[in-house]
C-alpha cells in the first residue's frame, strides 16, 4: 500500500469569500475593464477547451474562484481540529466554521461554511499580517479530546497581537507560531511546555502556554458573566511573557521555537573550551536552554539559546481585548458566533498606544552563513529534531536541529510550502523481537506550486514515497500543534482528532490530507514484510466488518442458493483428495439452511386459522387487561429505527449467522435478545397473527431437527417482547395455544416417562420465562395458555396410563395455579404503576416489575413499589388514608363527586390492595411511604415538603411499635447530623443564620432549614407518644399472602423497625426542647445562642444515641441560666409582638402610629428587612399594578436598575391591607429604613435604590 491523498472536507461559498476580501479591487477593475462598443476584444480564457468541449461546463462552474491565484495573496489559517478556518486580506477577514451537510445521495460529510465576515482592524492603516487558530482543550471529565472552543490569534502590521491582546512591540508582526503538549515517546525525551511565539523584525515574544490558557478561559468566563449581568466593563487578568531582542542577523522573516533542551556533558565541555579557552571551567550541573531558530539573511539561518533563569520574565498587565470592552467590528458582527458582543455597543474611540516593554538582548550562538541566500520559511518537525527551510533560490534544506547542520537539500522548489507527517508503527507491523515503545517515522511534505505537484519524502535520507498532481494555486496548511491546555494527566485516554497536513484547493474548495503507511519508512526486506502485514491487516478488517456495500447486504436468497448449489456441484465433481472436506461440509450445511429459510418464507404466504377454546380462561382477567392496554398504549412516544424493529424482515445473512448445521441436525446459536426476537418473529409471528399454517410450520421445523427447547425459547421471546402488538390481536392467544400444543408434541419436548408428581422441565421453561418477564400482560396470557395446554397434556397422559375418568392431580398443575395467580397480581400492580404522574410532580420512566423481581425484593418489595408510586403521584397522606378506608367500596355511583381520572386512580389502588391484603396493610403502606419521602428529601434537602409529608405519613401509622422503630431509624439515619449542624451554627453566630451559612453548614437554605427544624419537632413528639403507647399494645404480626410466601431478599423497613430498641424518654424530651428552641429562633429571626441556655450536663447529653442512658439536668437550675431563659422567652413574647404590630400598622396605612411603636422595637435589623418587603409591595403597586399607569411611572421603570426592577416584579401587592398610600408616607418610610439598617446590611443598597425611585415619583407628581 502506498501513501494516498484523500478529501475529508469541502469549503463552501468560496466565491462569496473572494468577492468580500477583494471587493475594492473588483470595483476598480470593473471600471477599467469597460470597453467601447466598437472595440475588438480577444477572449482566450477558453482556448484550452477546444480539445475537450465537455470540459467547458466544469470550467464555468466557479470561474471567480479559479481565474486568478487570489488565495496566495491571503493569510490562511486552519485549526488542527479542522473545525475553523480564517481567511484574511488587508483589514478584512472571513471565518468559516465546520458543519455537517447531507448531499443529494443521502451521504453526510463535513463542510466549512461562512459563519462571519467583517473588518478586524481597529487602528487606522493597520492590516492583518498573520493569523493562527488555537483550539483550547476542555477541562470536563467527559471530554475525549475535542476542543472546548477555538481562540483566534491575529497579528497586525501595527504590532498588535489580538486574541485580542494589547501592544507588545511597535514593529509589524511577522509570524505567529504555537507549540502544544506532545506525549513523550520514551523516558529520555524532555517534556516540552506549551508556548505561543510572536516574531517581529528584531524581537521575539514568547508567552507561556499554561498562563495563556488560564487567562483565555478566565476572560471567556468573565465575558459570559458580564453579558448575563448586563455589564460592559471586565477587568482582564495579567499575562506573563518574555521578550528577546534577536541580535547579529541582518533580516529575520521566520522562526521556530524548538523548546527546552539539555546538552550532554561532552557538548558542554566542547562549548566551554571554544568560548573560554584551554583553562575554561565547566559547571557541574547541565544548564537547560530554550532553543530558537530563525531564517532570513546575514546569516541565512541563526541558532539562539536562552538559558533558563538567566533573566527574569517581563511581567506586563497585558489586557486581553476579548475580555475588555471590545467594540470592534469583529465582535459587533460576530456576536452570534462568539457571544461576546452586544448589538447596541458603539465604536470605541482611538486609544493611546500602551507602554512597550524593552527587550532582553539575545545574541546568536552560531548560524549557517550564505551571503547571497535568503531564507523564506522554516517548518519544524513534530519531534523537534529536524526542520525544513525554504529560500529564494528555490531550494529546500533539511536541518538537524540538535547539531545545527544541513543534512540534505532539494533543488527546483521555488515558492515551496512545507509540512510534516508523523506516523506511528501499527500493532503487528513490528517484529516480535522489536523493543517497546512503538517506533515513529517522519515524512516531509513539499508542495511546489509552480509545478503543481505535492511530494512526500522520507527523512533523513529516504526516497520520495509519494507524488500527486494538484492545482497550481493551492495552499499547504500545516499547523504544527494540537490542542492547548493538555498535559500528561488530562491526555490519558484521549483520542485527539487533528489533521497534520491539509492541502486547500480553491478551485474546488476541497480540503485533502495525506495518509502515509509506516512501512514506507523502512527499506529492503523489512519494508516488504511490513507491507504484506499491512495488507493482511486491511483484508482482515474488511472481512470482519459488517459495513459492506448495500448491494451485498440484501442479496436475494435465490441468488445465494444458486451460487451455493453450483459451488457444491463443482466441488463434488473434482477429485475428492483435492477438495477440502471442511469446505464441502460448509457448502452442504449452508445449502440446507437456505432451503429452510425458503420453505418458511413460502409457508408464511399461506393463510390458515385454527381455533382453540381458551376464551373462558380469559374472562376473569379481561377487565384488568383492558385497563392495562389503555394505559400502556398512551405512553410517551419514543424514537426507534426501522432496521431494529421486530417487524423488519430477517435478512438471509442474519438467519445464517444464527443457525448452525452439523450433519443432519440444525442448531440455533443463542445471541443478543434483539437478534433472538427477530429470528423468533421470522419463524412464528406469521403463525401468531393467523397468516401462516401453524401445523405445517411446526412440521417443517421438526423435520430440521432443531431442538424443541430452542423453538420454545424463540416462541416465548417473540410473545413477551412484542406485547403491545399481541394485545391488539385477540386471536393471537388461540394461535399461541395451538403452537404450544404442537411444540409439546414434538419428540424431545415432554418426556413420555415423565412422572406427573414431579415438575416437568418443559413446562418449567415456560414458567421461568413468564416470571422473569417485565411484560406483565403477555406473561399472564402465556401462562394461562400454557396452563391449559399442560392440563390437556396431563389429562391425556393420565388416560393413557390409568384408563380412568378421574381428573388427574399433579404437582405440575399446582405450580401452574400459583404462577397464574402471581402473574395476575403482578399485572394489577403493573397497571397501577403505569398511571402517569401529575404535571409538576417527580416523574421519570415507568418502573417495571416481574414475579422474580418481587420475590427477590423481600417481603417489603410490594409495599416499596406502591410507596414509590405514591411519591410520583404526589398523593397527600390524608387522601391516601381516605382511599384505604374506603377500599371495600367498588361502585362508581357511590362516588359522584370524584373526577374520572381520580376514580381510575382509586379503583386501581383498591384493586391492588385487595390482591395484597397483608403486604399492603395500611400500617405497612404508610411506613413505606414515610421512608420513601424521607429518602427523597435526603436527595433534595431544599424540598422541605418531602420531609413534612414523611412525618404526616408516619402519624397515620396506628401501631406504636412501628412508629417507634421508623422514627428512631429516620432520626439516626437522616436527621441528627443536620440537626446538630444547625444547632452548632446558631451557637456560633449567636442568631438565626443567613442563607449562605445555612447552605454551607446544614446543606440547605434558611427557609428549608426552618421547615426542617419544624419537622424535627414533630418527629420527636411522635417518638415520645409512640414510646408511651407500646406498653398497652402487642407488637403486630407481619403476614404475607400465601402465593407470595416464598419471597426472599432484604428485610423490609417494617421488619427493621420492629427490631429497634426502646428509647430513653427524657433524652428524647431533651432533644425536643432544643428543636423547639431552634425552630422558634429561625421562624422569628431571633438573636440567641441555644446551647448556652443549658448547663454542662444538658450540653453533653445532646446528639447522643436516643437509646442510651445519659445524665440529664436536675431540677435545681443555675439562677444565671434561669435568667437567660426568661430573657429569651420575654424577647419571643414581646419584641416579636411589637414587630408584628409595626408591620400590621404600616400594612394598613397607619404610618404615624407605626412610627411610635417602632421606637420600642429592639431588633431593628429584622424589622428593617420586613418593612423593606412592605415598601417594595407599595412601590410595585404604584408602578406595575395600577389600572392607569402614568407616563412618568413607565419612564422611571425603564431607568431602574435591572436587579431592582426584577425584585419589584416579584412583589405581591395583594397582601397589603391598604393599597392607596400617599407617596409622602412611603418616602418617609424608606428614609426610616435607611436610618435603622446598618450600612453593611445585605439589603442596604436596595433601600437606597428604593429611596431614589420614590423621590423621583414624588417630584414628578
Amino acid at each position: 500500500m502506498s501513501c494516498c491523498l484523500f478529501e475529508y472536507c469541502r469549503v463552501q461559498e468560496l466565491k462569496v469569500v473572494r468577492e468580500f476580501l477583494f471587493q475594492s479591487q473588483q470595483n476598480n477593475n470593473s471600471s477599467a475593464d469597460k470597453k467601447g462598443e466598437n472595440e475588438l476584444v480577444w477572449d482566450d480564457s477558453n482556448w484550452g477547451s477546444w480539445d475537450n468541449p465537455e470540459a467547458k461546463e466544469g470550467v464555468e462552474e466557479d470561474t471567480a474562484a479559479v481565474s486568478a491565484p487570489w488565495l496566495q495573496d491571503c493569510v490562511v489559517s486552519l485549526s488542527p481540529c479542522s473545525d475553523l478556518m480564517v481567511v484574511a486580506k488587508g483589514s478584512k477577514a472571513v471565518f468559516l466554521s465546520a458543519r455537517w451537510q447531507t448531499d443529494d445521495g443521502g451521504r453526510e460529510g463535513m463542510t466549512l461554511a461562512v459563519s462571519w465576515s467583517g473588518t478586524l482592524s481597529i487602528n487606522e492603516g493597520e492590516s492583518v499580517s498573520n493569523v493562527i487558530c488555537i483550539p483550547l482543550a476542555s477541562q470536563k471529565r467527559s471530554s475525549t479530546g475535542r476542543p472546548d472552543w477555538t481562540c483566534i490569534v491575529v497579528g497586525f502590521s501595527s504590532g498588535y497581537v489580538r486574541f485580542y491582546t494589547e501592544l507588545l512591540n511597535e514593529d509589524p508582526v511577522l509570524r505567529l507560531k504555537c507549540r502544544t503538549y506532545e506525549i513523550p515517546r520514551h523516558p529520555g525525551v524532555t517534556e516540552q511546555h506549551e508556548e505561543l511565539s510572536i516574531l517581529y523584525p528584531a524581537a521575539l515574544v514568547t508567552i507561556d502556554g499554561f498562563s495563556l490558557f488560564q487567562s483565555l478561559r478566565a476572560c471567556r468566563n468573565q465575558v459570559a458573566r458580564a453579558a448575563a449581568a448586563g455589564s460592559e466593563v471586565v477587568q482582564p487578568p495579567p499575562l506573563a511573557y518574555k521578550k528577546w531582542g534577536l541580535q547579529d542577523m541582518d533580516a529575520i522573516v521566520d522562526h521556530s521555537s524548538v523548546g527546552i533542551m539539555t546538552l550532554c556533558v561532552f557538548d558542554q565541555m566542547r562549548n566551554a573550551s571554544i568560548l573560554g579557552g584551554f583553562h575554561a571551567s565547566v559547571k557541574g550541573s547541565l544548564p537547560a536552554m530554550s532553543q530558537y531558530i530563525t531564517v532570513g539573511g546575514g546569516p541565512y539561518t541563526g541558532f539562539y539559546y536562552a538559558i533558563e533563569g538567566s533573566s527574569q520574565p517581563l511581567l506586563s498587565h497585558v489586557a486581553l481585548a476579548v475580555a475588555s470592552k471590545l467594540t470592534s467590528a469583529l465582535f459587533t458582527a460576530a456576536s452570534g458566533w462568539l457571544g461576546w458582543k452586544k448589538q447596541n455597543e458603539e465604536e470605541p474611540t482611538q486609544k493611546q498606544k500602551p507602554k512597550v516593554e524593552p527587550a532582553t538582548p539575545l545574541a546568536v550562538r552560531f548560524g549557517l552563513p550564505d551571503s547571497r541566500r535568503h531564507g523564506e520559511s522554516i517548518c519544524l518537525s513534530p519531534c523537534n529534531t529536524l526542520a525544513g527551510v525554504t529560500d529564494d533560490f528555490g531550494r529546500v534544506m533539511l536541518l538537524d536541529v540538535g547539531r545545527g547542520i544541513a543534512i540534505r537539500m532539494w533543488k527546483g522548489y521555488r515558492d515551496a510550502q512545507l509540512g510534516w507527517v508523523q506516523v506511528s508503527e501499527g500493532r503487528g507491523e513490528s517484529s516480535p523481537s522489536a523493543p517497546l515503545p512503538r517506533r515513529h517515522a517522519q515524512f516531509l511534505v513539499i508542495y511546489a506550486p509552480r509545478r503543481g505537484i505535492l511530494e512526500v519524502w522520507g527523512t533523513q535520507q529516504g526516497p520520495r514515497v509519494g507524488a500527486f498532481t494538484v492545482g497550481k494555486h493551492c495552499r499547504l496548511l500545516y499547523a504544527g500543534y494540537r490542542l492547548m491546555g493538555v498535559n500528561s494527566v488530562t491526555s490519558q485516554g484521549w483520542q485527539l482528532h487533528t489533521q497534520q497536513v491539509c492541502l486547500f484547493d480553491p478551485a474546488t474548495g476541497a480540503l485533502r490530507t495525506v495518509t502515509v503507511p509506516f512501512h514506507l519508512a523502512l527499506s529492503d526486506k523489512k519494508s516488504e514484510r511490513a507491507k504484506d502485514l499491512h495488507l493482511l491487516k486491511r483484508l482482515t478488517t474488511l472481512l470482519k466488518s459488517r459495513e459492506l456495500e448495500p448491494a451485498n447486504k440484501n442479496a436475494p436468497v435465490s441468488c445465494l442458493t444458486n451460487i451455493t448449489r453450483l459451488l457444491l456441484a463443482s466441488l463434488r465433481g473434482k477429485d475428492p483428495e483435492a477438495v477440502d472436506e471442511a469446505l464441502l461440509q460448509l457448502c452442504s450445511s449452508q445449502l440446507k439452511l437456505l432451503q429452510l429459510y425458503t420453505d418458511i418464507q413460502q409457508l408464511h404466504s399461506t393463510v390458515e386459522t385454527e381455533d382453540a377454546g381458551v376464551e373462558e380462561e380469559l374472562a376473569r382477567v379481561s377487565l384488568i387487561l383492558q385497563r392495562y392496554t389503555e394505559l400502556t398504549s398512551g405512553s410517551r412516544p419514543s424514537v426507534s429505527f426501522a432496521q431494529d424493529s421486530p417487524d423488519a424482515s430477517l435478512p438471509v445473512r442474519g438467519f445464517l449467522s444464527q443457525m448452525e448445521c452439523e450433519g443432519e441436525e440444525i442448531r440455533v446459536v443463542p445471541g443478543p435478545d434483539a437478534d433472538w426476537t427477530q429470528l423468533g418473529s421470522f419463524l412464528f409471528w406469521g403463525c401468531l397473527i393467523g397468516e401462516s399454517p401453524l401445523q405445517k410450520v411446526c412440521d417443517t421445523l421438526q423435520e430440521t431437527g432443531i431442538s424443541p427447547q430452542h423453538l420454545l425459547s424463540l416462541l416465548l421471546s417473540v410473545w413477551l417482547h412484542r406485547e403491545k402488538e399481541v394485545l391488539k390481536k385477540p386471536k393471537a392467544v388461540r394461535h399461541l395455544h395451538t403452537l404450544l400444543t404442537a411444540l409439546s408434541s414434538m419428540k424431545g419436548a415432554v418426556e413420555s416417562s415423565w412422572d406427573m408428581q414431579c415438575v416437568s422441565p418443559w413446562w418449567q421453561q415456560v414458567r421461568s420465562a413468564c416470571v422473569q418477564s417485565h411484560s406483565a400482560a403477555a406473561a399472564l396470557l402465556a401462562a394461562i395458555v400454557a396452563h391449559r395446554a399442560a392440563k390437556d397434556n396431563i389429562t391425556s397422559l393420565a388416560e393413557t396410563k390409568f384408563q380412568s375418568e378421574w381428573e388427574a392431580v399433579s404437582l405440575e398443575l399446582e405450580q401452574w395455579a400459583v404462577c397464574v395467580r402471581q402473574l395476575e397480581d403482578v399485572l394489577a400492580l403493573q397497571t397501577l404503576l403505569c398511571v402517569a404522574p401529575l404535571k409538576g410532580t417527580p416523574g421519570g420512566a415507568t418502573p417495571h416489575c416481574s414475579v422474580k423481581a418481587l420475590l427477590e425484593g423481600g417481603r417489603g418489595g410490594i409495599a416499596d413499589s406502591v410507596a414509590k408510586w405514591v411519591f410520583r403521584q404526589d398523593l397527600a397522606p390524608e387522601r391516601l388514608k381516605d382511599m384505604l378506608q374506603r377500599r371495600g367500596e367498588a361502585q362508581r355511583t357511590e362516588q359522584p363527586s370524584q373526577a374520572a381520572g381520580e376514580w381510575v386512580l382509586y379503583e386501581l389502588l383498591v384493586s391492588v390492595c385487595q390482591r395484597f391484603p397483608d403486604s399492603l396493610s395500611p400500617d405497612l403502606l404508610f411506613a413505606h411511604c414515610c421512608w420513601e419521602y424521607v429518602v427523597q428529601w435526603n436527595k433534595y434537602p431544599e424540598e422541605g415538603r418531602y420531609l413534612c409529608c414523611a412525618v404526616e405519613h408516619l402519624k397515620r401509622v396506628s401501631s406504636p411499635h412501628i412508629q417507634l422503630g421508623i422514627s428512631s431509624m429516620m432520626w439516626n439515619t437522616f436527621l441528627v447530623k443536620r440537626f446538630s449542624a444547625a444547632a452548632f451554627l446558631m451557637e456560633k453566630v449567636g442568631k438565626a443564620p443567613k442563607d449562605r451559612l445555612c447552605r454551607r453548614d446544614v446543606g440547605m437554605g434558611d427557609g428549608a432549614t426552618t421547615s426542617f427544624l419544624g419537622s424535627c419537632v414533630a418527629l420527636l413528639q411522635i417518638l415520645m407518644e409512640a414510646d408511651s403507647g407500646i406498653e398497652e399494645v402487642t407488637p403486630p404480626e407481619l403476614c404475607v399472602e400465601e402465593v407470595w410466601g416464598g419471597a426472599e431478599g432484604p428485610a423490609s423497613i417494617v421488619e427493621l423497625a420492629l427490631e429497634q430498641r426502646g428509647i430513653h424518654y427524657p433524652l428524647v424530651q431533651h432533644h425536643c426542647l432544643l428543636a423547639t428552641l431552634l425552630h422558634t429562633a429561625m421562624t422569628f429571626n431571633l438573636r440567641v445562642k441555644p446551647l448556652s441556655l443549658f448547663d454542662s450536663k444538658g450540653k453533653s447529653a445532646f446528639f447522643r444515641e436516643l437509646v442510651s442512658i445519659q445524665l440529664m439536668p436536675s431540677g435545681d437550675m443555675d439562677p444565671g441560666l434561669v435568667s437567660l431563659r426568661q430573657e429569651f422567652l420575654l424577647t419571643v413574647l414581646t419584641d416579636i409582638l411589637r414587630r408584628h404590630l409595626v408591620c400590621e400598622l404600616y400594612n394598613h396605612g397607619l404610618d404615624p402610629r407605626a412610627e411610635q411603636v417602632m421606637l420600642e422595637v429592639e431588633d431593628k435589623d429584622v424589622l428593617g428587612s420586613q418593612l423593606l418587603v412592605l415598601t417594595g409591595q407599595r412601590l410595585s403597586y404604584s408602578l406595575l399594578h395600577t389600572q392607569t399607569q402614568t407616563k412618568p411611572a413607565m419612564e422611571l421603570l425603564a431607568r431602574l436598575p435591572p436587579t431592582l426592577c426584577t425584585w419589584l416584579k416579584a412583589m405581591d401587592p395583594s397582601e397589603l391591607g391598604c393599597l392607596s398610600v400617599p407617596l409622602s408616607q412611603t418616602s418617609r418610610l424608606v428614609s426610616r429604613l435607611i436610618e435603622i439598617l446598618p450600612e453593611n446590611h445585605g439589603q442596604y443598597s436596595l433601600a437606597l435604590h428604593l429611596l431614589e425611585a420614590v423621590e423621583v415619583l414624588q417630584g414628578e407628581d
